[in-house]
Formats: C-alpha cells, sequence, structure tokens
C-alpha cells in the first residue's frame, strides 16, 4: 500500500510540475471517452481501434491510465493515427456493452476491428512505450511477407513461437485461410509467409505443396502441417506453442507459457516437485513421460516449484508438505489431489485418471468442533447436511476472509440471526468459498459477498437487496416457506435416505 501511495503522490507531483511548463497541451485528452450512446456509432466508422474497458475505483486501471493517455497521443500522429478510446465498464448503462465484449476484469482492452465486428483481447504490454510498438504491429497486415535470408533471420527468433507459411504461390484456398487464422490469432503469435523455403533457418528446404512451419525454444524446435482448415491450423498453432512441459518457476521467460497454459480450456495437470531434492529427475523424468503419452487427450501438463505455485495450491487446499503433489483441473472444475507421489506410480495414477479409476477431490475446511456463534459456519462437507437436506429454511452467506464488504456485512448479518434465534425454522449461516469447494450446479459466486436463501422445500434464490438488517429479514419472511411446507419439505428430506437404503438393499 505504501508502494503504490508513493508511486501516486510522484505523478501528482509531476502533473503540477507540468501544468505550469504547458497547460494548453496537459488539457487536451488523446483517449476518447466512450458510452453506450456513442459507442456504436464511433467504432463503426474505424476499421481499427483500441478500447479499454475500466472502473474508477480500479487501481490498475488508475496506474494504466497515463501511461494510456501518453501512448494514445503518440499514436494519434501515426500514418494512418491509431485510435485509443475507454469505456466506464462500472457505469450501468454501459455493463450491457461490456458484457457483449466478455469484460470480466478491470482494465480489460480490447482490439476492434471491422468497424467492431472482430474483436481481439490486448495481451501486450501496460506501459507508454511497449502499447505504441505493440498497437503498431497489430495495425499493420497479419502476416508478413519473408523475402530474403536476412527477413527470415530477423523474424525466427531463438527464444519466441513464430509461424510461417511456405507457398508455392499467395493465392489458392490453403493461402487465404492461412491469413484468416492469422488474423485470428495475431494478438497472440507472430505470422510471416514466404515463397522459398531455402531463406528459412531451420527445417526441411525442399517443401512439397503448402506448409506452415512453427518454430518454438522448446521440446522439438520445429514442427509443421499441411492441413489448412482454419480450425485444424488454429489448433494446432494452439497446441503446439505450449511445451510438454510447461515450467512454473521464478524464470521470467516462461511467462508468456504460463499464460496460455492457464488461460486454455483444456484439462490442466501440474505436478510440484522440490527440484533440489533427491530424486528429482527420476519423478520429473516418469512425469514427461506420462505427458507425452497423454497430452493428445485433452490434457496441458505443468512442472512446478511449491513456492513459485503457492497459489495454486492455496485454491486446490493442498499444503507443500504433501510434495511431490500432482494436481488436477478438469474443464468441469473437477479437482483431483494425489499427495507425495512416488515416481514409480506416477503412470499408474496418470492411466488410472484417464480411465475414470479416480474419485474427484472436494476441498473443505475441517468440520468446527464448536458453532455457537449466531451465524452458523459451514463447510464443504456440511453444506448437505446443514443447508440444503436440512429441512430448513436457511440464508447461506458465500465470503472471502479478505473481502472488505464481508466485513461490513458480518455485524448486519449476526443481528439478523439474533432476531430469528427464536425461530427453529429458520438458520443464517456463511461459508469460506475461498477454503471450501462450491457446488457451482447449485451456486454461481462470482464476486463477495453472496447471498443465497433456500427455502426448507429446497428453492434456491440469490439475495440481491439491500445489505441491512430490515431488508433481509424482510427478504426471509416473503421467501421462507409456511410452517406446513416445512413439516413436508422435513418428510421428505427424511425420506430420501430411507429411499436410498431401500434401492441400496433392492440391488
Amino acid at each position: 500500500m505504501a508502494v503504490k501511495l508513493s508511486i501516486c503522490v510522484l505523478i501528482f507531483a509531476l502533473s503540477l510540475s507540468l501544468i505550469s511548463a504547458d497547460e494548453s497541451a496537459e488539457s487536451k485528452e488523446f483517449v476518447l471517452t466512450l458510452d453506450n450512446s456513442n459507442f456504436t456509432d464511433i467504432v463503426s466508422k474505424h476499421d481499427y481501434i483500441v478500447v479499454e474497458f475500466y472502473a474508477p475505483w480500479c487501481g490498475h486501471c488508475q496506474r494504466l491510465a497515463p501511461e494510456y493517455e501518453k501512448a494514445a497521443s503518440i499514436l494519434s500522429s501515426h500514418d494512418p493515427p491509431i485510435v485509443l478510446a475507454k469505456v466506464d465498464a462500472n457505469e450501468d448503462n454501459n455493463k450491457e456493452l461490456a458484457a457483449k465484449y466478455g469484460v470480466q476484469g478491470f482494465p480489460t482492452i480490447k482490439i476492434l476491428r471491422n468497424g467492431g465486428k472482430d474483436a481481439q483481447v490486448y495481451k501486450g504490454p501496460r506501459e507508454a512505450d511497449g502499447i505504441v510498438d505493440y498497437l503498431k504491429r497489430q495495425s499493420g497486415p497479419a502476416s508478413a511477407e519473408i523475402k530474403s535470408a536476412d527477413d527470415a533471420a530477423a523474424f525466427v527468433g531463438e527464444d519466441k513461437v513464430s509461424i510461417v507459411g511456405i507457398f508455392p504461390k499467395f493465392s489458392g484456398e490453403e493461402f487465404e485461410n492461412f491469413i484468416a487464422t492469422a488474423n485470428k490469432l495475431r494478438a497472440e503469435y507472430d505470422f510471416a509467409h514466404t515463397l522459398d523455403a531455402k531463406l528459412l533457418p531451420r527445417g526441411e528446404s525442399s517443401v512439397s505443396g503448402p506448409t506452415v512451419r512453427l518454430y518454438k525454444p522448446f521440446d522439438e524446435l520445429i514442427v509443421n502441417t499441411q492441413d489448412f482448415n482454419v480450425d485444424s491450423l488454429k489448433k494446432f498453432i494452439e497446441e503446439s506453442s505450449i511445451p510438454v512441459l510447461t515450467v512454473l518457476n521464478s524464470d521470467p521467460k516462461n511467462g508468456p507459457y504460463l499464460e496460455k497454459y492457464f488461460s486454455s480450456s483444456r484439462t490442466k495437470a501440474m505436478f510440484f516437485i522440490n527440484f533440489n531434492a533427491e530424486g528429482a529427475k527420476s519423478l520429473e523424468s516418469q512425469y514427461r513421460e506420462g505427458a507425452e503419452l497423454y497430452k493428445k487427450d485433452g490434457i496441458s501438463f505443468l512442472i512446478g516449484d511449491p513456492e513459485a505455485g503457492k497459489s495454486v495450491l492455496e485454491y486446490f487446499g493442498a499444503k507443500e508438505d504433501q510434495v511431490p503433489l500432482l494436481l488436477i483441473l478438469q474443464h468441469d472444475d473437477k479437482k483431483f489431489v494425489e499427495p507425495n507421489l512416488e515416481a514409480e506410480h506416477i503412470l499408474t495414477y496418470l492411466k488410472d485418471y484417464k480411465d475414470g479409476k479416480i474419485a474427484p477431490h472436494v476441498k473443505s475446511e475441517p468440520i468446527p468442533e464448536s458453532n455457537n456463534e449466531p451465524v452458523k459456519i459451514v463447510v464443504r462437507e456440511t453444506l448437505q447436511d446443514l443447508v440444503l437436506n436440512s429441512g430448513k429454511n436457511v440464508l447461506l452467506e458465500f465470503y472471502a476472509p479478505w473481502c472488505g464488504h464481508c466485513k461490513k456485512l458480518a455485524p448486519i448479518l449476526d443481528e439478523v440471526a439474533i432476531s430469528y434465534q427464536s425461530d427453529a425454522d429458520i438458520l443464517i449461516a456463511k461459508l469460506d468459498a475461498t477454503a471450501n469447494d462450491v457446488p457451482s450446479e447449485t451456486f454461481e459466486v462470482q464476486g463477495f459477498p453472496t447471498l443465497y436463501f433456500k427455502s426448507s422445500s429446497g428453492k434456491v434464490t440469490q439475495y440481491d437487496g439491500d445489505r441491512t438488517k430490515e431488508s433481509i429479514i424482510e427478504f426471509i419472511e416473503k421467501n421462507r416457506d409456511k410452517p406446513a411446507q416445512q413439516e413436508q419439505a422435513k418428510e421428505k428430506a427424511e425420506e430420501k435416505p430411507a429411499q436410498q437404503e431401500q434401492e441400496k438393499d433392492e440391488l
């Protein structure tokens, strides 16, 4: 916090000195301000425009603002000018606009082309010079022509992924599909095309037929494909540009590959080991063998240092003393945890997982020894009994310990709970959603605090009202089941286990 404050003070001091130096330049804003009333009209007039979706309270947005403005002033002199704009996505009238472009966090920067018909996520630097260089590259052709060996040497770097299309002529379906793919992925990869494979630094120079060659600084250094279906080509590029084993450690060179790894929708296997411990090479070797075997089954593999991956371990509810530790996160958010995994058991575990023989892991805090406070503590292991199958009307708060809004709400929920202490049919409860898995099929928790009310008959409703004692009680009274309904719900809850036991006996 102190560092952030000192930066803000420095920016403020610099701005004061600039006012006296050039007041007229200071007053001019180069970043266009858009909202729902003018967005479509302005964006539709541009083949290429960059839009930042921000929130005034967002610290990252505040730090980006002067850099973004500086970049806009520089790019206004580009030939042709590159326009930068911004939208306050926190404003109610602009939330539908933000949703249209898939904005889920702040700041989100989108590169819009063809009057807003095509949108790409900006994945470049956050300082002015970097923004300028990145957007200049994005404004040109999606793929650059390689005409000489010098062009090729400048394009194919030693430490980046580069894609080159090799063609007998720059026309035809294969070339058009290559350019279409380049347009789709240009924000993430560098594309080039050539008529002569002999100009390229590595790989077979006698190419028969159109070929796409992908250069990378890991695993096999060159891979080719001759499948020019746009979807297949896109899949080839995305899968080939991720290492068989992505490495999570303190080396910044791994950053781009980690970003692709964690943003992918594929199932993620993450193996954490102490790289300096005895037997580490054997563990890594066996895990790599497993990665080679199963990478084609929709699984991406990572090997990491537990200190660098501390946040991943926390997400799974795992501990560093469980290393060597294998964590698997499926695309449906199911988790699998295998602690203290020995090298000779790695391949067996991966096969059993692939064959569906491993049960998912459910993260839960320990059941509290005492639960005597007005607002009852719920953990994942007690969610069914205390909430979903309780036969009671339950107001459940999903919270995070660090959340300021949750802390403000806490005494209000205490007052609500105290007011219902003599009513056995009402329960006020809370669940730490950072330490316990939340069943996504029942509850959608995207921020904190999130409040849900489950009636005794099982109806689940999200509470979006005012966070006052009076409003919450009014909501509970409106949505709670009447005593007769509560009795029926209780009977059903009691009948269900008995019915399940009977079905087991019949089997």
